[in-house]
């Protein structure tokens, strides 16, 4: 009986925190932004590789653009976990995304 109550509770949670304000993002689009992070996060090192090169040359691309690369891969990995174990929690406020540089990481090459 204590698992079938808890089980309508979790439910009932989730259903409701879907139902977000206008102008917010929602609970899927964190799901789905902490999925794409885990899944995209180890081609953050060429991506900041390339943003390197782009800026400051090849030999910076391959220095500090690599450091850079890995430690935003790690960054990025640990906030997909995140994003994906608080999902219907709306944390940050208004399921704001904790990373905006790119929210998603191919989002500049798509759009």
């Amino acid at each position: 009986m204590a698992k079938r109550i808890l089980l309508i509770g979790l439910i009932f949670l989730f259903v409701f925190n879907l139902a977000a304000p206008a102008y917010c993002d929602d609970a899927l689009r964190k799901l789905g932004r902490g999925i794409s992070n885990v899944l995209t996060f180890p081609f953050e090192i060429p991506e900041q590789a390339r943003r390197v090169n782009d800026t400051d040359g090849p030999v910076a691309a391959l220095t500090y653009g690599m450091l850079k690369g890995i430690v935003m891969s790690g960054i990025r990995a640990v906030t997909g976990v995140y994003e994906i174990a608080t999902f219907p929690i709306p944390v940050p406020r208004d399921y704001r995304p904790i990373l905006n540089d790119p929210e998603f990481l191919f989002e500049e090459m798509i759009g």
